[in-house]
């Protein structure tokens, strides 16, 4: 979306010009995930071991 303003356009012409042009976000809501698998080891051992691994050539 392009908003074209001109010179000489008022300060409250130009706000009400940008809270038209605001956008919401479609990202899903990741907060739900949040703290819904639990874990047996570390985080940190896991992706210490993960970094450890070698990939197949």
């Amino acid at each position: 979306m392009v908003t074209t303003i001109k010179k000489g356009t008022s300060p409250e012409k130009i706000k009400l010009a940008l809270k038209k042009r605001t956008v919401k976000s479609k990202s899903p809501d990741l907060k739900k995930y949040c703290g819904s698998i639990s874990l047996e080891e570390d985080p940190m051992e896991i992706q210490k071991k993960l970094r450890n691994e070698t990939s197949p050539d």
